[in-house]
C-alpha cells in the first residue's frame, strides 16, 4: 500500500497566523482583511525588513534571510507553530521558511504565490525593471507596476486600493525595491518543498494574474500530500482587496480545518 503522507501534529492550542506581504508593500496591506477574525486567533503581520515602519535596509533581502526573520518573528511571539499566509513574494519567503523549518508550520497559504523559480523571461523582465528603477526611480516604476495586480474588470472598483499600494511602494526605498527584485530573480525552486509538505497547503489563485498565470498555479495545486485550492473568477494578483470576503472565508476555513480537530 502506499505511505500515507505524515501531517504534523499542531501542538499549540490556538491558532497562530502570520500574513508575510509582498514585494513592494508593507503589512497595510492586511489591515482590513484581518479584522473580524475569532479573537482567540493570534495574528501577527510584520513589516519586512527595508519595507513599510522598517526603514533600516537589510544587508541580504534573499528570501533565506527572510525567512530567518519570520522565524525570530514567531520566537519573538511565542509562538512554536504557526500558519503562514504569503502575499507573491510573502509566499516565496514562506516557502524558504518551511524548507528549513517544517516541523514549525501547521500550514502553508501561497496566496497569489509560487513556488517555481522565475523562468528567463521573468528574469530579463527583472532585470529590465531593475535597469528602469535605477534610470528613473521608484516613484515612477510604481506608476506602471501596480496597475497590473488588478483584474481589468475591478478596476474602476478598485481605484483607492490601486492608490493606496502606489503609496506603499512609492514609499518604498530605492535599495529595497532593487535588492527585493534581485532575491526574487536568484531565488531557487522549491516545488519539492510543496511535494514534501507535512502540512496542508492553501492556494489562492486569480483567474486573471498576471503576475502568477492560472498555467503556474494549475501545475503546482496537486503536489502537496493535502491541499485545497481557490480559483476566483475576476481575480489577478491582489484577491485581498478585490475578493475579500471569498478569500478571508476561505483562510479562516483552511486554519479552522487545521486546528478545529485540537
Amino acid at each position: 500500500m502506499p505511505n500515507e503522507p505524515v501531517i504534523v501534529i499542531v501542538s499549540d492550542k490556538k491558532p497562530t497566523l502570520i500574513f508575510l506581504h509582498g514585494f513592494a508593500e508593507s503589512s497595510a496591506i492586511w489591515a482590513e482583511f484581518t479584522q473580524n477574525y475569532p479573537p482567540e486567533y493570534k495574528i501577527v503581520t510584520p513589516d519586512f525588513p527595508g519595507y513599510g515602519v522598517s526603514k533600516v535596509a537589510p544587508a541580504d533581502y534573499s528570501m533565506e534571510s527572510l525567512a530567518e526573520f519570520v522565524k525570530d518573528e514567531l520566537d519573538q511571539a511565542g509562538t512554536q507553530q504557526a500558519i503562514l499566509i504569503g502575499h507573491s513574494m510573502g509566499g516565496y519567503v514562506a516557502l524558504a521558511f518551511a524548507e528549513k523549518y517544517p516541523a514549525r508550520v501547521a500550514g502553508l497559504c501561497l496566496f497569489h504565490s509560487s513556488a517555481q523559480a522565475d523562468s528567463e523571461e521573468k528574469k530579463a523582465s527583472r532585470d529590465k525593471n531593475i535597469s528602469f528603477v535605477e534610470r528613473y526611480g521608484v516613484a515612477k516604476f510604481m506608476e506602471t507596476f501596480i496597475r497590473p495586480l488588478f483584474a481589468d474588470a475591478n478596476e474602476e472598483m478598485m481605484m483607492p486600493y490601486r492608490r493606496k499600494l502606489e503609496e506603499i511602494g512609492t514609499a518604498t526605498s530605492q535599495a529595497s525595491i532593487i535588492g527585493g527584485m534581485r532575491a526574487m530573480r536568484d531565488r531557487p525552486d522549491r516545488t519539492e518543498v510543496l511535494r514534501k509538505a507535512t502540512f496542508p497547503v492553501l492556494f489562492v489563485v486569480g483567474k486573471e494574474d498576471a503576475a502568477v498565470p492560472l498555467a503556474t498555479s494549475l501545475e503546482q495545486v496537486a503536489l502537496p500530500p493535502v491541499s485545497t485550492a481557490l480559483f476566483l473568477e475576476r481575480v489577478g494578483h491582489v484577491g485581498f482587496f478585490e475578493r475579500p470576503e471569498a478569500t478571508r472565508r476561505a483562510v479562516m476555513d483552511f486554519v479552522g480545518g487545521i486546528f478545529g480537530a485540537h
